[in-house]
């Protein structure tokens, strides 16, 4: 019987002993199946292409108002010569239509001297008219060359004193009349400040409109 028993015990212990390995401890089955919490990925938001073009379009604002900022005296010099040859150029087309409605003569005298100007008879006033006309029609050509509403100052600014230069040293003498000063000065007003509305204008259609 004592041998019965002591073969039988090895016999329990080893069935003890595959049970207990068998069996999950608990705490070993918790910190094995324990799994890392997911990692959070951050959710993109809906305007960030919104925000990708409109950082784009900063940058190209930037990279453009950097290139405004540079000075290029040729491009300068060459837009300045544009607008005094135009300037002339459609003077003399004006005193043409002029010569053809009003039988005016066609003479020089009507760009560079001061005797057909006049703001008190109703004939000084074909000839005042076609000077204004013609700084109207500078102001466009502000908005098609110069395209800079800040621009349009200093351009009409210069283009007066080089026709002043011109017709002083056309008359041999400064203008000595009002009347000459009176339509030029005026002139150059106009020009300056239709000139500054187109150029805004075409600055604004420019600027792009990004979506929401």
């Amino acid at each position: 019987m004592s041998n019965r028993s002591n073969m039988s015990t090895p016999a329990v212990v080893g069935r003890r002993t595959a049970a207990s390995n068998l069996s999950p401890n608990p705490l070993q089955s918790s910190s094995a199946t324990t799994t890392p919490p997911p990692r959070m990925v951050p959710l993109e938001h809906k305007t960030s292409g919104s925000k990708t073009r409109a950082e784009g379009s900063v940058n190209e604002g930037g990279r453009r108002g950097q290139s405004e900022q540079a000075f290029y005296p040729g491009l300068i010099l060459s837009q300045m010569l544009a607008l005094q040859c135009f300037h002339y150029v459609f003077f003399g087309l004006v005193i043409q239509i002029n010569h053809v409605f009003f039988g005016t003569s066609i003479t020089l005298d009507r760009v560079f001297s001061t005797k057909y100007l006049n703001v008190w008879s109703a004939v000084g006033w074909i000839d005042n008219a076609a000077v204004l006309s013609t700084f109207v029609i500078q102001a466009l050509l502000l908005a098609l060359i110069v395209e800079r509403a800040r621009k349009c100052l200093d351009f009409s600014v210069t283009l007066f004193f080089i026709h002043f230069w011109i017709c002083t040293i056309y008359n041999w003498g400064v203008p000595a009349t009002w009347d000459w000063w009176i339509i030029h000065i005026l002139g150059t007003i106009i020009m300056i400040l239709l000139g500054e509305y187109l150029c805004s204008r075409i600055e604004l259609a420019e600027i792009p409109l990004l979506p929401l």
